[in-house]
């Protein structure tokens, strides 16, 4: 008979509506004990903070693996051995780094997609000497707290995604053939509301929102900002400041994120594991 993991196991909330701290050891998260209890945390919390926990890569690839189906990264293909996926600016250990410039700004993961990843988890190797840390704001908490008259207004308008929108963010005057690269990732018509298969509804926003369809482009620009600030509230929102060794889950269905600024030359380095989309956008 399998002994149970007996072990430390603190769960804290870190901010009013958004967040918790799980102070535990390596044993119990990869035991997979607890993995029904992380998923409804996160769920529920929308991020999830293990402090100074230094799991190596292949821990981090395991504790993924616990959780859910393990997501390789693009162009990885089914048969792609399972790794971690570096977030860097350093062209010279990720070759897409400008990419992932985009980053800076609030995103949801995956909205080129119809099944969005579900989460992603995060674990700090390098850090920036000032800056970096990373923003969320629960989406779901936004939606709930949002007035009644505002829900009855926006609940079913249907919004164009587009990545080129995410990347003129940071470069607004881009060359036409960067441009047109871009493009070619093509766009995605996406719900402003999500309804999921829980009953629960969150807001979907972020730097790729490009125009509420059949909406004035000012009136329509107008209104996803709105929503963007008013998601983004304190109350709705946790920056999380790293340390070395500190891992970071979050559920990517029901937040928006975002890294603060950085030195790009000062060798910050997160080491990320993502797990497959399990619901549709609807």
């Amino acid at each position: 008979m399998a002994t149970a993991v007996s072990s430390r196991w603190e769960v804290t909330d870190v901010a009013p509506k958004i967040g918790s701290s799980i102070r535990t050891d390596k044993a119990t998260l990869l035991s997979g004990e607890r993995a029904g209890e992380i998923r409804e945390i996160m769920e529920r919390r929308g991020v999830i903070v293990f402090p100074r926990i230094d799991l190596t890569d292949e821990e981090q690839i395991a504790f993924t693996h616990t959780l859910g189906t393990f997501a390789h990264e693009e162009g990885e293909g089914a048969a792609g051995k399972d790794t971690v996926y570096p977030i860097t600016m350093d062209a010279s250990i990720n070759p897409i780094a400008d990419y992932l410039k985009g980053a800076f700004f609030w995103h949801i993961d995956g909205t080129m997609s119809d099944k969005p990843i579900l989460a992603s988890i995060m674990s700090a190797r390098a850090l920036a000497p000032v800056g970096g840390e990373t923003d969320f704001c629960n989406t779901y908490a936004a939606w709930d707290d949002l007035p009644q008259p505002d829900k009855a207004k926006i609940e079913k308008f249907q919004v164009v995604h587009a990545m080129w929108r995410s990347q003129l963010y940071w470069k607004p005057e881009p060359s036409f053939a960067e441009f047109q690269a871009w493009m070619g990732r093509g766009a995605n018509t996406l719900p402003l509301v999500w309804k999921h298969r829980s009953g629960r509804q969150s807001l979907v926003l972020g730097a790729t929102a490009l125009q509420i369809e059949g909406m004035d482009i000012m009136e329509s620009e107008a209104l996803l900002v709105k929503l963007r600030d008013w998601a983004t509230q304190p109350q709705f929102s946790y920056r999380h400041t790293w340390t070395l060794g500190d891992m970071v889950l979050w559920d990517n269905t029901g937040t928006m994120h975002r890294a603060l600024p950085y030195d790009h030359k000062s060798g910050r380095l997160m080491h990320r594991t993502k797990l497959e989309g399990e619901e549709a956008f609807a």
